[in-house]
């Protein structure tokens, strides 16, 4: 499991990024300012990878990937600006960052370009994920599937066909089992961007995932809390 510090003061964007590199199996750990990244930093944490904004309340990116690069000379810095020019990033990179990603970005690119400076300090990137279960579920992370296990002896597993935003609701339902997830925070964590306001794209996908698994008998495991949103039954 690879430890990374995810540095940035938007806390939206913030959960986004630590959601998705948690699916990937590292133990992610947040920082809303550079003045908290830089206490982490100085009491002695130790990171496989940061990743790290530069517009930040109490010290600089520029700051933090200098520091990073006095106290743990061997962590790769994946730096994630708005910044787009091609002096900024020369300079960033002049000073010790690894990568530079620009705002808006890709998340999967973002967890690839991780899991390259995971290999070339030579920690051969994340150990596969277990399986999670709930109930009669079994999703895994890796694969991207969810097999639905026999409620009977002698009974064939099913596995049920979901599209990658299907897959995500229902990994973050299983990861938090007794979390009631707003329709925002779905759509932010599922989809990767800003909620648009727009309940109904939430619920059009839930009841895409109640209708696939009905055959299976597990459909009434996704619960809807009135005025809030879902949650595993």
């Amino acid at each position: 499991m690879a430890r990374v510090l995810v540095v940035e003061d938007d806390a939206a964007i913030n959960d986004v990024v630590a959601t998705r590199l948690a699916r990937d199996g590292h133990e992610v750990t947040q920082a809303f300012s550079g003045s908290e990244a830089r206490l982490l930093l100085g009491e002695g944490a130790s990171f496989d990878v940061v990743v790290c904004d530069l517009m930040l309340p109490g010290a600089t990116g520029e700051e933090l990937v200098g520091l990073v690069r006095a106290r743990q000379e061997g962590t790769p810095v994946v730096v994630i600006s708005a910044r787009t020019t091609a002096a900024d990033k020369v300079e960033l990179l002049r000073l010790g960052a690894d990568d530079y990603l620009t705002k808006p970005f890709d998340l999967d690119e973002l967890a690839a370009r991780v899991e390259v400076q995971l290999r070339h300090r030579g920690s051969g990137g994340a150990p596969a994920v277990d399986v999670l279960r709930y109930r009669r579920w079994e999703l895994n992370p890796d694969a991207r599937t969810l097999v639905v296990v026999p409620g009977g002896q002698g009974e064939p597993g099913a596995e049920v066909p979901l599209t990658k935003i299907e897959f995500n609701i229902l990994e973050l339902l299983v990861r938090r089992p007794n979390k009631v997830f707003s329709k925002a925070e779905l759509f932010e964590l599922a989809w990767g961007e800003p909620f648009s306001g727009d309940d109904s794209t939430v619920s059009v996908h839930v009841s895409n995932i109640r209708a696939k698994l009905r055959a299976t008998g597990t459909d009434d495991y996704v619960k809807t809390v009135w005025g809030m949103g879902f949650k595993l039954a």
